[in-house]
């Protein structure tokens, strides 16, 4: 991609004052626009970061034997009602009436999935059954300031499962978790899992996935030496006191819920009269989970994360570019077209302004790798990773080799 052809690049424009790190980095150096608080636009090197966070999502959660599929957004009020969500969602739900019909915005799809398995699926063989979706959530979030953190309007991955037994479920639950563990492993981010309240979901406690993070909205209380971990809002500990399973000191930190899972166990399935026939023919209430991942806040998280003073530094695995070339005084089109021919991502600043700018720009951006062609570097390419201030000069062949180890 030449960097001129780009729509949404680096902008110099002052932000407001109260946006957080990750907006303000995913603003200026083009990933985002904000429509309103709580509502940003995806430009085109937004929209590849999200999509590689994507892929390493369904890969991870395709080998758990889920079903990617669609669900809609718009929702008809008949099927909230079922399980009184309507009013006890109320004030997260985005809710309106239309031609005498109520609707409702999705800021979840329990409902929906229930309501899908009922129509297709009636024995136990049909069971367990794991299908899941990326799309669009809306939720009426009363704080929107943390940019892509807290979002009004934002992209998930959620999973359902459903299961002929509590045992089934357990199994598959936790299969998910060590899932969701190697997910943000891949990107760089050691998650915890955490006991929770379950808010609007459910009134037993769940599991989240938290990351520490000093400008984090949430705080936990966790043990290093063993697996307790507990949200502020149901913790029974406080810091510095003994870990109840280890006898370990309990440290707090501030975090960043980056995922969730919910057991129900029947409980919505009851409401929504979800059965299937067992081995004896007899009626069973089906077992019931959800799972969730935001992909924007994982965008919005790995840029509160990963920055320095100059700009973003994106993992390698979901850096819009592996390269950011750069021409000073001297066309680089040989290179960007043999690397563009050698399967390389690359972004190529072909831009006629100062040597300053671009640089200033490539750090902003974050992508993995700078190359620099120019009268200095000769018939050699100027190599440095964002994370060094190490430059070396290397023939094309060694730029391609370092690359690969990127």
């Amino acid at each position: 991609m030449r960097y001129s052809n780009l729509f949404g690049r680096a902008t110099k424009s002052e932000l407001k004052e109260d946006l957080s790190t990750n907006a303000k980095f995913l603003i200026k150096g083009g990933f985002v626009d904000q429509l309103m608080s709580g509502s940003y636009t995806l430009l085109p090197l937004g929209f590849r970061v999200v999509k590689k966070i994507e892929q390493i999502i369904r890969e991870e959660i395709n080998k758990t034997g889920a079903q990617e599929m669609l669900m809609p957004l718009l929702h008809p009020k008949d099927v909230w009602n079922e399980t009184g969500r309507w009013e006890t969602a109320k004030e997260v739900m985005y809710q309106f009436k239309k031609d005498d019909k109520e609707f409702a915005l999705s800021f979840t799809h329990e409902e929906i999935v229930l309501d899908l398995i009922r129509k297709h699926a009636f024995a136990y063989k049909d069971f367990p059954i794991k299908i899941y979706h990326f799309s669009t959530k809306f939720r009426n979030e009363p704080r929107a300031k943390s940019g892509l953190l807290r979002g009004r309007e934002f992209l998930m991955k959620d999973l359902y499962s459903l299961h002929t037994s509590v045992e089934n479920l357990d199994k598959y639950y936790w299969e998910v978790a060590d899932s969701y563990i190697k997910i943000f492993k891949k990107l760089n981010l050691d998650a915890k899992i955490v006991e929770a309240a379950g808010g609007v979901f459910t009134d037993e406690h769940t599991h989240e996935f938290q990351v520490l993070c000093e400008t984090g909205e949430d705080k936990i209380f966790y043990c290093e030496k063993c697996d307790f971990c507990q949200n502020k809002e149901i913790a029974t500990v406080q810091e510095n006191d003994r870990c109840p399973k280890c006898g370990d000191i309990i440290k707090s930190g501030n975090s960043i819920e980056v995922g969730n899972i919910f057991k129900f166990g029947t409980f919505y399935s009851k409401k929504m009269n979800v059965h299937f026939m067992d081995e004896k023919g007899k009626e069973q209430l089906a077992h019931f989970a959800s799972y969730g991942i935001g992909l924007t806040r994982l965008m919005g998280t790995l840029a509160e994360m990963f920055h320095d003073g100059k700009g973003i530094i994106w993992p390698s695995v979901v850096a819009p570019f592996q390269v950011h070339l750069i021409s000073i005084g001297k066309n680089a089109d040989k290179v960007y077209e043999k690397l563009e021919k050698d399967g390389v991502e690359v972004l190529y600043d072909d831009r006629d302004v100062s040597p300053g700018e671009k640089f200033t720009d490539a750090d902003l951006i974050g992508i993995p790798v700078r190359l620099v062609v120019s009268e200095k570097s000769g018939d050699k390419i100027e190599y440095k990773e964002r994370i060094s201030e190490e430059k070396i000069l290397l023939d094309y062949d060694e730029v391609l080799e370092k690359i690969k180890t990127i």
